[in-house]
């Protein structure tokens, strides 16, 4: 498996290389979910912008696919050729929340067989904090030719997550006050799925964003019960793609419920459960 993550240092030599890779840049945030502007005012150099809610995402699908579902991959594959993106590329996402969305396109790009996508360690800060420069207004990307086909990570649907905590462990990656139930700020029900176990994203980084060692990440998540069947959700399935990079990074090979609790939660006849 190639690695998950690249630091700074690392991608700004690998952009002067003889290959060097197709870099996307996936600014989005729940509360600012258009990132062109931040993207046009700066961004590292030869990055395309990547629009998670229009290309990482089909149309919103509460009840049926959740708040994110998974985009078409004629699609996904028709905006990846639009990015640069061909079959011999390899490619590295960032963003500026810490990796959270960025992470999303480094899945997705995974699960359509994609083998060589890295995440920015640290995301966009840790470029900055590297005194590496930023590049203003839009890049076009040469259109590349890759071919691409869902299926090459395990996912789970709406059943698959239902039945998944009788086999092996099923983490949720939100905050661990919606997880209890504390309050339910975006989906119509506060909760989550019984026997699921919280397990927030957050807390695989380091507090200046980057990472934890692989080490202290399989430790965490040992603690927390897997062994080795292991499946992560959240929200909507975007943050849950961060977990992902972490149970990998981390020796795993995590499976992703895409429909996360948005979907969970527009679906009446499913259980809740609340608390710890």
């Amino acid at each position: 498996m190639t690695d998950v993550l690249i630091t700074a240092r690392q991608l700004a030599a690998a952009l002067e290389s003889d290959r060097p890779p197709v870099v996307l840049d996936v600014r989005w945030r729940l509360e600012r979910p258009d990132g062109w502007p931040v993207y046009f005012a700066g961004h590292i150099p030869g990055a395309v912008y990547v629009d998670l809610e229009q290309e990482l995402a089909a149309p919103n699908r509460p009840a049926s696919e959740g708040r994110h579902p998974l985009p078409d991959v004629e699609r996904l594959q028709e905006s990846a050729r639009r990015w640069g993106i061909s079959n011999d590329s390899w490619v590295v996402v960032y963003d500026d929340a810490k990796g959270m969305s960025a992470a999303r396109a480094w899945w997705l790009l995974r699960y359509a067989g994609l083998e060589d996508v890295r995440m920015l360690d640290g995301a966009l800060p840790a470029w900055e904090s590297a005194g590496l420069p930023l590049q203003p207004g839009p890049v076009e990307a040469k259109p590349g030719d890759v071919t691409l086909r869902y299926g090459a990570l395990p996912v789970l649907d709406i059943d698959g997550a239902a039945e998944f905590p009788s086999k092996g462990v099923l983490l949720d990656a939100r905050a661990r006050d919606r997880f209890r139930g504390d309050h339910e700020p975006v989906d119509p029900v506060p909760g989550h799925i019984p026997g699921a176990v919280s397990a927030p994203t957050t807390e695989n980084l380091a507090p200046d964003g980057t990472f934890l060692p692989a080490d202290e990440l399989r430790r965490r998540f040992e603690e927390l019960g897997v062994r080795d069947a292991v499946a992560v959700y959240c929200g909507s399935g975007v943050t849950a793609a961060h977990e992902a990079a972490a149970l990998t990074i981390a020796g795993f090979e995590p499976a992703l419920y895409p429909g996360s609790w948005s979907e969970w939660a527009n679906n009446p006849g499913r259980p809740v459960e609340t608390g710890e």
